[in-house]
């Protein structure tokens, strides 16, 4: 990112920071906290689509992994699973199966291209929400694991507004950091190459198969990061929860948002938190579908990289292209 653009990033942050001083406990929980924990399953999806050049469908299946997991072992789950443990240790653990989750589906998918990995990500995400919903051992079927109110923080209960708020704020910045990062280093670059060209990185001695798993690891690693936060913020998980509309609307996030750019899929998330929590109740639940498929439809034609490309040019920073033009001419030049 340029000079402009961080100092706009760290003003957003700033007043993030702020916003508890003026807004109510409800915008702060069920508006901002939630967009943020969905928008970091979004942003799983964002990176693998913009820096990989593949659309996953499986990243609500590895944020349901995470979910269970952590329910599994959570000391206050109901009922109370054999796992059972502090959540000091059930978090980590649940984020590690989220990963290992992402680096299976890569490796599974790593021949697929194009509607042939969406077909199959889609397979992999319904297939587990199904399993969840028919085990009624492990993942308790229909009615699911209750009661995952997460750790205490600085002797506060995670459920309180300001703790929820903060901490998810904290992992959405981090994460988006994180993917920032990653991309710049030849790890990224690599894989940014193998987008462009799959044949011509090969030639200069990249593994495709091994970069494209391990960009699905990571997905996976940030998805679980946000499964766990909404496994906490729904204090609980059911197969419903990770079923087919959750994959979809995920996506939605994403591509309303705008897949250009990782902060997009915060922008998605944002909007349809708000969506979700307004219009479907002036005009009913039953049509807010409809209403939702519109706004996508009239985004997806009106601006193709979403809200974000829309910023962009009203704003006169560019049209959404990122700094670095050619990948495999960077990784010859040794990163530099």
């Amino acid at each position: 990112m340029t000079n402009r653009q961080w100092l706009m990033t760290g003003a957003v942050v700033a007043l993030l920071l702020m916003l508890p001083l003026f807004l109510p406990n409800f915008w702060l929980a069920n508006i901002l906290g939630r967009a943020m924990v969905y928008g970091i399953v979004a942003l799983s999806l964002t990176f693998l689509a913009h820096y990989g050049g593949f659309i996953s469908l499986a990243q609500t299946m590895m944020a349901g992994v995470a979910g269970y997991a952590v329910a599994m072992m959570a000391p206050t789950a109901i009922p109370l699973g054999p796992f059972a443990m502090s959540y000091g240790y059930a978090i980590p653990l649940a984020v590690l199966a989220a990963t290992l989750t992402g680096a299976l589906v890569g490796l599974i998918a790593v021949n697929t291209r194009e509607i042939y990995l969406l077909m199959i990500t889609l397979a992999l995400a319904v297939g587990f929400s199904l399993f969840a919903q028919s085990n009624t051992q492990w993942f308790r079927g229909y009615e699911g694991i209750r009661n995952i109110v997460g750790p205490e923080v600085f002797g506060m209960p995670f459920r309180t507004h300001l703790v929820f708020y903060y901490v998810a704020l904290i992992t959405a910045v981090l994460l988006y950091l994180l993917v920032l990062y990653v991309v710049r280093t030849p790890f990224g670059l690599a894989l940014q190459a193998i987008r462009d060209s799959a044949r011509r990185t090969s030639a200069i001695g990249f593994s495709v198969a091994l970069h494209r798993i391990g960009a699905f690891a990571l997905a996976g690693f940030i998805a679980g990061c946000g499964g766990v936060l909404i496994t906490f913020y729904n204090i609980g998980i059911t197969p419903s929860s990770i079923g087919l509309w959750p994959t979809v609307a995920v996506l939605i996030m994403a591509v309303i948002g705008g897949l250009g750019h990782p902060v997009g899929a915060f922008l998605g998330a944002l909007i349809y938190a708000v969506m979700d929590t307004f219009a479907s109740s002036i005009i009913g639940h039953d049509r807010f579908n409809t209403l939702i498929g519109l706004v996508f439809l009239t985004i997806v034609l009106v601006s193709p990289d979403g809200v974000w490309g829309i910023g962009k040019r009203l704003a006169g920073l560019g049209g959404g292209k990122e700094p670095v033009s050619d990948p495999v001419a960077k990784l010859t030049a040794g990163g530099k």
